[in-house]
């Protein structure tokens, strides 16, 4: 069974990013690439935020030819189990969605793990589509060092994105599937919790797609 650090899901908050993309002012479809960990709780607390229309669970970082679940757990791929969010921009912003990737969804400070689950495939990494999502990431990743917001250094990688390919169907919504699951139910849940708890002006329910 995969085990993860839960940690991300009971520190509360981290502050509201200094330099952000401005809120649109009409309805769009923008996306965002984040590796945090296993990619199941990382697509549990986007699918939960107002303003994301759709996420999948995928793989980023390596090429196309090796992007299976089986070729990139062996990590050797160059791959790192990501989530591909696409989000309105005039209802939350990449500032926001980074907010809630520093805050509930992984742990910035493990290099190439989260928890007991080790390899680069596990990293943490930001994927930025364009100059405008790096500029902001590489600018909250400065403001939190330098409030010094956790007790270790971030190692959040922040790249271009090259590349996201679509992981398999058994993985999509794995723990709104698998709630019974007791790795869902140690590492996931508590993040879902924390998501609920303290952004709740963003949470929403989710049920799967119609």
């Amino acid at each position: 069974m995969r085990n993860s650090n839960v940690s991300a899901a009971t520190r509360g908050p981290v502050p509201v990013a200094g330099v952000d993309e401005a809120r649109a002012t009409k309805p769009g479809r923008e996306k965002a690439v984040f590796a945090g960990g296993c990619f199941w709780g990382t697509q549990a607390v986007f699918q939960r935020v107002k303003g994301v229309v759709h996420t999948d669970a995928g793989y980023a970082g390596g090429q196309a030819g090796t992007a299976t679940y089986e070729q990139v757990t062996t990590e050797t791929t160059g791959h790192a189990e990501s989530v591909q969010v696409e989000y309105d921009p005039s209802k939350i912003t990449y500032g926001e969605l980074l907010r809630i990737y520093f805050s509930v969804a992984h742990d910035p400070t493990q290099l190439n793990r989260q928890g007991p689950d080790v390899g680069t495939s596990y990293r943490s990494a930001i994927f930025f589509v364009n100059p405008e999502q790096e500029k902001v990431a590489k600018a909250y990743i400065a403001q939190l060092e330098t409030a010094k917001v956790f007790p270790r250094k971030i190692v959040t990688e922040v790249t271009p994105l090259k590349g996201f390919y679509k992981g398999e169907e058994y993985h999509q919504d794995y723990a709104l599937k698998n709630p019974e699951n007791p790795y869902i139910q140690v590492c996931d849940r508590p993040k879902i919790e924390a998501l609920k708890k303290e952004f709740p002006d963003l949470f929403v329910e989710y049920h799967g797609l119609k």
